[in-house]
């Protein structure tokens, strides 16, 4: 079974690697087949996953309902988390998290993920119109209210984090981190580490590409967000493919695949760091959860690291009006 880990200095305590679940129904392409996707939430909860991660905006709203279907059978073991604060419209993301709407958004997702509390409850992106305070606040409300029980926010900058933990405590924080993404390290993990605050990797796989199973040849299906991406561009990826070379090296040293290294060396970084790679297929689910047995030794990871810095990544994470959203 799959060894747990607590977030920073809370009393949530998760399985070491989560299930990302908004490739399900969202942004990779086609959703996925219902009952299978309904079955790989029961194999990975066999497996020991007990961490899963969903959002309002995923689908929208398609991805709550798939999760809250899948796990009700599994109500009592499972910790599930979602998010608030982005709404469509006319086809666009807008961030919104007016106390209201954070209310409301709350209530909608009680009902489709078909549980009485929300374990953990994410600001999805920082609204620039709503002080942080207010944010926590509204939140301090629903945990008063019994409706969610942690509090968390997602790409938010630390001054933001500050603020917010002030007013209430901030239980994790979910940013994208990954070997070819190690910005939060410059400021967030030291933040994270002083205030007792847990961090959740979001595409620790680099969006798939860290498992080596994209080149610059694959090309990807026509609702696929990877095809906005200036980091997926043909050439971008034909750059980058230096850093799975390095991955797979190291992987066949210990036994593993590249995406098992490049999880391993996440899960060895801190002990409150807990990664939520997403899969719709049962293989990967096996795979990355195998990530939590291999065991890199302080040599292992300098190498890695020093490899790594050495390799320059082409091609920013998000399209600029994306990147403008993080971070605040």
């Amino acid at each position: 079974m799959l060894k747990t880990r607590r977030l920073g200095r809370s009393n949530l305590e998760v399985s070491a690697i989560g299930l990302g679940c908004m490739g399900m129904s969202h942004a990779y392409g086609p959703p996925g087949d219902k009952p299978e996707m309904i079955a790989l939430f029961r194999t990975a909860v066999e497996r020991g996953v007990t961490f899963f991660d969903t959002a309002e905006v995923y689908g929208p709203f398609e991805n709550e309902e798939l999760v809250g279907e899948g796990l009700a059978p599994f109500r009592a073991q499972v910790t599930i988390a979602t998010k608030f604060g982005i709404k469509n419209e006319g086809g666009q993301q807008v961030v919104d998290s007016r106390p209201e709407v954070v209310k409301r958004s709350a209530e909608g997702s009680l009902q489709r993920l078909r549980v009485e509390t929300i374990d953990l409850y994410y600001q999805h992106r920082v609204d620039p119109k709503v002080p942080i305070e207010d944010v926590a606040g509204t939140v301090k409300e629903l945990i008063e209210q019994g409706k969610v029980r942690h509090f968390g926010m997602s790409e938010a900058g630390v001054p933001t984090i500050r603020r917010a933990h002030a007013v209430l405590p901030v239980t994790a924080v979910q940013s994208e981190y990954s070997l070819w993404w190690r910005k939060p390290e410059e400021e967030l993990l030291p933040a994270l580490e002083e205030l007792g605050i847990g961090f959740v990797p979001f595409s620790p796989l680099g969006k798939g590409f860290l498992t080596g199973a994209i080149d610059e040849k694959t090309t990807f299906e026509k609702s696929d967000f990877r095809n906005v991406v200036p980091r997926f561009t043909p050439e971008a990826r034909k750059a980058n493919l230096a850093l799975v070379d390095l991955l797979r090296r190291i992987a066949e040293q210990k036994k593993a695949t590249p995406a098992q290294i490049a999880l391993a060396w996440l899960l060895a970084r801190q002990p409150w760091i807990v990664p939520i790679p997403g899969t719709t297929k049962r293989s990967r689910l096996e795979e990355n959860l195998g990530a939590a047995a291999v065991e890199l030794t302080a040599d292992e990871r300098r190498e890695i690291e020093s490899a790594a810095s050495r390799i320059d990544i082409q091609g920013a994470r998000y399209p600029e009006h994306l990147e403008k959203r993080t971070g605040l």
